[in-house]
């Protein structure tokens, strides 16, 4: 059922569908899945339904409820999987699912039931993206799970089976759209999304993340920032590599010093927000420092740049944010961004963090350096 927006702030247009709460992660240590006889009480694996339960709640609920309007979500078909995975990796998913399910890869729990929500959360990305493409809204949002970001084009990674954003990008590009701009903010490297398009010049990705490294087979990439792209992708690959700790102030200057002057020099006609609340103060599965005034700081920009280029088009896309409350409070604060209220209409009940950014500041402004000596559309003239 929609919501009537407020006209002079625009409206959000969520996609959502319950049945990606059928993904049943397990419990166990943490995201391990281990289960040691040793300890009275294990816990959810973080990629639970109760996170998105919270956000769905807090949206449909709360003071933000009547700047969005609901969508309903779709199945992925196969064939419009292959856009961005290849057949026998996608096969590899089915023959998973037919067999009852397994770990994929490390703590990437496939059960009964996850199959259909990875199909799912793809459709519905697709669905959200396709709304903006026919003209029907200029910003919408899917809400979804599984993740997708770490989803690379053979293989699944960090609790992801379908790169979502990957393939919605890719329907933007099949679509029309010449230039796609990604810019991803959850707390992880979106190596998935990276390398779909690492030999790609209309697709731009970016990633602020903490600075963690490869963890594994899963996942070789390093997220440094000399991972530029190959081919006539080079350049077009972006990778913000921010020190642990990193809070609003940091993250404010990495959006105005880098990412705001890439867009500039891009002009793409498209921008997808990748979102993850993994990033707070808060989030078990993160080492950074953002509060809801940094997500909202974030919305704000990304608004912005949406309607300086883009002509207002942009899709947002859910990823992580494992605090079961907070992580709620963070997204609400993301969107409040986004549509640019003037005032919060909610106050951050735990936020009082604080920073010292001095050390984010050097590096970005590292970063800044090596970004204008190396890539060559944003080199000075």
């Amino acid at each position: 059922m929609s919501a009537s927006p407020v006209p002079s702030y625009g409206c959000i247009n969520v996609f959502w569908d319950d049945g990606m709460l059928s993904h049943d992660t397990g419990s166990g240590v943490f995201y391990s899945g281990v289960k040691p006889t040793f300890l009275d009480v294990l816990e959810k694996h973080p990629e639970n339904s109760d996170r998105v339960k919270n956000m769905v709640s807090i949206l449909k609920r709360g003071p933000i409820s009547s700047y969005l309007s609901w969508h309903s979500g779709r199945s992925a078909l196969l064939p419009e999987l292959l856009s961005f995975h290849t057949q026998e990796y996608v096969n590899k998913l089915i023959e998973a699912d037919r067999d009852g399910g397994r770990e994929i890869c490390y703590a990437t729990f496939l059960n009964p039931g996850s199959w259909d929500a990875a199909l799912l959360a793809a459709g519905t990305t697709l669905s959200a993206m396709k709304h903006i493409l026919d003209g029907h809204g200029r910003i919408a949002y899917a809400l979804v799970r599984p993740p997708g970001h770490h989803a690379q084009p053979t293989q699944a990674d960090g609790f992801c089976f379908l790169n979502n954003a990957g393939l919605a990008v890719k329907l933007a590009l099949d679509s029309g759209c010449s230039k796609v701009a990604v810019i991803d903010i959850d707390v992880h490297h979106g190596n998935g999304t990276a390398e779909g398009f690492y030999r790609s010049s209309d697709a731009l990705t970016i990633s602020l993340h903490m600075n963690h490294g490869p963890w594994g087979p899963s996942h070789p990439q390093n997220g440094t920032v000399d991972e530029l792209g190959e081919d006539k992708g080079f350049g077009y690959n972006l990778n913000i590599p921010l020190p642990n700790g990193t809070g609003n102030k940091g993250y404010e200057h990495a959006m105005i010093e880098l990412v705001v002057p890439a867009i500039e020099k891009f002009k793409p006609d498209m921008i997808v927000l990748v979102i993850g609340q993994d990033s707070s103060a808060f989030d078990p599965n993160g080492r950074q420092c953002l509060t809801m005034d940094g997500y909202r700081e974030i919305g704000q920009i990304i608004r912005g740049l949406a309607d300086k280029h883009c002509d207002g088009r942009l899709l947002i896309v859910q990823e992580g944010g494992y605090h079961v409350t907070y992580s709620a409070y963070c997204l609400h604060a993301t969107l409040e961004g986004v549509l640019n209220l003037p005032l919060p209409l909610l106050s951050d009940p735990i936020a009082y963090y604080p920073e010292d950014e001095a050390f984010a500041v050097k590096v970005i402004e590292s970063i800044k350096r090596y970004h204008r000596e190396t890539v060559p559309f944003l080199k000075e003239p």
